[in-house]
């Protein structure tokens, strides 16, 4: 079924002068301008497209990708506002309105928002709200310990930060926990830590365990290779010096150290490190 809102690959049901024709499925055939499209698509069976109203009555195609799709949250701006709302840009050229109505706050001209992305089918427009909580799932969470998710960072609180899963649950990231800068609207990968007997939802920002470690093993080497095969950071420094060099933790750093040392890549000394050649 060919959805409004989204990014999807349509079939190409024939070639006209000045537009492909595609298979839109229950909503009839959908027209692309030829026009500044790659030779490629000319012949292509199949192409990737985002469909979206077009006006009151019809609808259109594009191989411009917008910010965000119908079904997903994301971190837009206000570029402007009116008696109708607020708009944001989503990288098309018509901006995405969020009515009055759909503002848990007063959105502000210059600031940028968390926002959920739907397909009005009354007025017929890909729109918007900031009402987040009534878009998150409610069924248990399908994740598993372990298993690596998409984060979408939201607001701080007094236990870390929030974050939205895979456009999909809440979850959050414990302040002691935390060894990257984050910031409102980031996206970044995680980890599912715990999911609680009331269906809440802990996170890590690294894999845990030696698994976490096999990027900042590398990150280590790279840093010994710029300093001539010694530097003086140790698993003995202060954890300040430490994170402002490697942003992590001593606990991981240690970890990173750990493992280089068992692959025979560095000799740890007292007051250096050195790469083995």
């Amino acid at each position: 079924m060919v959805e409004i809102g989204r990014t999807q690959r349509l079939k190409v049901l024939r070639k006209e002068a000045e537009a492909l024709i595609l298979d839109g499925g229950d909503l009839g055939e959908l027209s692309l301008s030829l026009t500044a499209l790659p030779e490629a698509y000319h012949t292509a069976s199949k192409v990737e497209v985002f469909v979206y109203p077009d006006s009151a009555d019809s609808l259109a195609v594009t191989t411009d990708k917008p910010l965000a799709e119908a079904g997903q949250f994301a971190l837009l701006k206000v570029v402007s506002t009116n008696a109708y709302g607020a708009f944001l840009d989503w990288g098309m050229d018509r901006d995405l309105l969020v009515s009055f109505r759909d503002q848990h706050d007063e959105m502000l001209e210059g600031r940028s928002y968390i926002v959920y992305l739907y397909f009005d089918g009354e007025a017929h427009r890909v729109t918007a709200t900031s009402k987040i909580e009534r878009h998150l799932d409610e069924i248990p969470p399908p994740f598993c310990e372990g298993e690596q998710v998409n984060l979408l960072i939201a607001n701080r609180t007094d236990l870390g930060m929030n974050a939205n899963i895979n456009n999909t649950h809440w979850g959050v990231l414990y302040a002691d926990e935390i060894f990257d800068r984050l910031s409102y609207g980031q996206k970044t990968t995680g980890y599912i830590k715990k999911i609680r007997e009331d269906e809440k939802i802990d996170l890590y920002l690294h894999k845990p365990g030696y698994g976490a470690v096999d990027s900042l093993s590398q990150k280590v080497l790279n840093y010994l290779k710029e300093q001539d095969g010694m530097m003086e950071i140790t698993d003995k420094s202060p954890p300040e010096v430490i994170y402002n060099q490697f942003g992590v933790s001593k606990k991981k750093f240690k970890m990173a150290l750990g493992s280089l040392y068992k692959k025979r890549l560095v000799r740890l000394e007292k007051e250096a490190v050195y790469l083995v050649k």
